[in-house]
């Protein structure tokens, strides 16, 4: 697999060959992300982060992963210091920062964003990000999370819960799971069911996902739940988001009716769809899934800067 220069915009864009080497090359880097190994393969490389949108994981974990790589970090997390303030157009902004710097991870709050950047960057861009659109590294760690945890991504099937219509982590990853063949099962309030598109691409991979509303029954025959927040800055209208906030919530009386090797997953923050009393299960592994952050990322970077262990 040869990623050196390339953007990261889409899992899309990746065949299942170039993500199975991805989350292999992952597996390597582990040892690295917890401090138990050094290397300086990015050593002189410089990472730009451009964060138009709030983060706390994605942010850090890229900082992390660039650290650990011997590379050094640029960027800002608030553009209301930026030059945007003056008008600045984010091609212009792209511009000065492939200048500055040998990669770019951006996140943004309108879709397309980071593929518009991808045009104007002559090195490569990773979006961390793209509104409702799509959340490729996300998607790669999440697999990669699957895979430690279930020994594989296949044969598994996958409850993708919550805010299925504006949450980009789970566009991305319901047509990465299709692409290995997981069972899919999709639950959400009506209002908040999973694009068409979504699902058609699906279809099309040879997975026809299941539909309902009612979470008892679907985490019965669970292997991964994936729970996501209803994110209320992705709401036009209030009233709208009041009408579904809290309509599921993950506690211990409901895994009563779970599997005994059921997961769940979270791309976090959480508000108050998991309890915290859950954080104590087994099944809970979204915190080993946030680290999981750094060796993936740490893989993507060194992989598009052309770096070797």
């Amino acid at each position: 697999m040869n990623l050196k220069g390339k953007d990261i915009i889409s899992i899309k864009d990746f065949s299942k060959k170039e993500i199975n080497s991805i989350l292999k090359f992952s597996k390597k880097m582990i040892p690295y992300a917890k401090g138990e190994k050094f290397t300086n393969i990015l050593q002189g490389k410089v990472l730009s982060t451009l964060f138009f949108e709030p983060s706390t994981r994605t942010r850090l974990s890229f900082e992390s992963s660039m650290n650990r790589l011997g590379g050094r970090v640029i960027g800002f997390a608030d553009p209301i210091s930026t030059s945007q303030k003056k008008g600045e157009s984010l091609s212009d902004t792209i511009r000065m920062a492939d200048s500055y710097s040998d990669v770019i991870v951006i996140r943004h709050p309108q879709e397309g964003a980071a593929r518009l950047a991808a045009e104007f960057s002559e090195g490569p861009v990773l979006n961390a990000g793209d509104g409702a659109g799509r959340h490729p590294t996300q998607c790669l760690l999440d697999l990669f999370t699957i895979l430690t945890e279930k020994k594989a991504i296949e044969n598994n099937n996958v409850v993708l819960l919550g805010d299925l219509k504006y949450g980009r982590t789970v566009h991305s990853l319901a047509y990465a799971l299709a692409l290995y063949g997981a069972e899919l099962t999709f639950v959400s309030p009506n209002s908040l069911k999973m694009p068409k598109e979504v699902s058609e691409e699906c279809k099309d991979l040879g997975v026809e996902p299941k539909y309902t509303s009612n979470l008892e029954k679907a985490i019965k025959d669970a292997d991964v739940l994936y729970v996501t927040r209803i994110q209320r800055e992705r709401f036009p209208d209030a009233e709208e988001y009041n009408r579904v906030v809290g309509i599921y919530k993950i506690d211990n009386e409901l895994l009563k009716y779970a599997n005994d090797d059921l997961i769940i997953m979270h791309p976090l923050p959480r508000v108050t769809e998991i309890d915290p009393e859950v954080d104590k299960t087994k099944h809970a592994v979204y915190f080993k899934q946030a680290f999981n952050g750094v060796p993936v990322r740490m893989a993507l970077l060194s992989s598009v800067l052309g770096g070797e262990l």
